[in-house]
């Protein structure tokens, strides 16, 4: 059984694009990120998948149960953080904590109690005493606390100064060990590349990419980076030309042959040839618009 299962899955509003076509498949014990910027359909397709929202049509399961017809099963083994959590007014974090625990008819102090301890997260604050990343880090509390087969996590480190995104990525790594599938939302492309095994790219409400972040990662292309003077004219296969002052930076996906020739023919005086990073692949997808299968 996988984790999350979705067939055609599609979300319009009106006549604004939500999801479209949507296919997905997150294996048990995956620590799967979903990636794309701002406005891509992230958001919708988590919200989708929780029954927060009905789909237009497709299909959708969540650890087994339909995403239309077994929300409240769904919420209960799934641990959920949206980008922005909200909370009632005049609470203590003690108190959402504890109703949180009580929603889904468990006792979780203990266990809130340890991440608080390791998110250093002071119990005794009112919410609206919290700053932004408080608020963060109470949201996280609730979405672990009950150990849930299953965590969504949306934009989850927004907020969090290093120290603390550290350690969050080290509960999470913890927990995935044990055997918790994780579905990472997010735009920062360092997170995906550290932390997850299979990634999907998202773009205008269509994955365009599906693959191990290793797979996802390989290409033909190269970053070339140079201290001197190069005449970069004619090449094929270069794109993200940089030139500052005596330093040259490129993406190249051409003739090695060739451009070590055009190289030996300037005046270089350093030269790095490496993989590019993921980020720079993300990029690539969405400058090319290309679709992999």
């Amino acid at each position: 059984m996988d984790a999350i299962c979705t067939e055609d899955l599609t979300k319009t509003y009106g006549k604004s694009r939500g999801i479209t076509g949507l296919n997905l498949q997150v294996s048990q014990g995956d620590f799967f990120g979903f990636i794309g910027p701002n406005g891509a359909g992230k958001s919708t397709t988590i919200r989708t998948l929780l029954g927060l929202i009905a789909p237009t049509s497709g299909k959708a399961e969540v650890l087994g149960f339909s995403v239309t017809k077994n929300r409240e099963d769904i919420l209960r083994w799934t641990g959920y953080l949206p980008s922005e959590a909200v909370f009632y007014p005049g609470m203590r974090v003690w108190e959402v904590l504890r109703l949180s625990g009580d929603l889904r008819k468990r006792d979780c102090s203990r266990e809130a109690k340890l991440l608080c301890q390791r998110l250093r997260l002071d119990r005794g604050k009112k919410v609206e005493e919290l700053s932004f990343g408080n608020r963060k880090k109470l949201g996280i509390v609730c979405a672990l606390q009950h150990d849930p087969e299953l965590l969504i996590l949306d934009e989850p480190t927004s907020g969090l100064d290093p120290l603390m995104q550290r350690e969050f990525f080290a509960i999470l790594k913890e927990r995935n060990e044990k055997g918790t599938t994780i579905f990472l939302s997010t735009h920062i492309l360092s997170e995906v590349q550290r932390c997850c095994n299979r990634a999907a790219i998202l773009r205008e409400g269509k994955i365009i990419a599906c693959d191990s972040v290793e797979a996802l990662s390989k290409t033909t292309a190269r970053r070339v980076s140079l201290r001197g003077r190069f005449d970069a004219q004619g090449i094929p296969g270069i794109r993200d030309f940089v030139c500052q002052e005596d330093s040259v930076s490129f993406l190249y996906s051409g003739d090695t042959k060739q451009l070590l020739t055009r190289l030996s023919q300037g005046n270089v005086r350093d030269l790095t040839i490496t993989e590019p990073d993921l980020e720079e692949v993300f990029l690539h997808y969405y400058a090319e618009g290309g679709e992999q299968a």
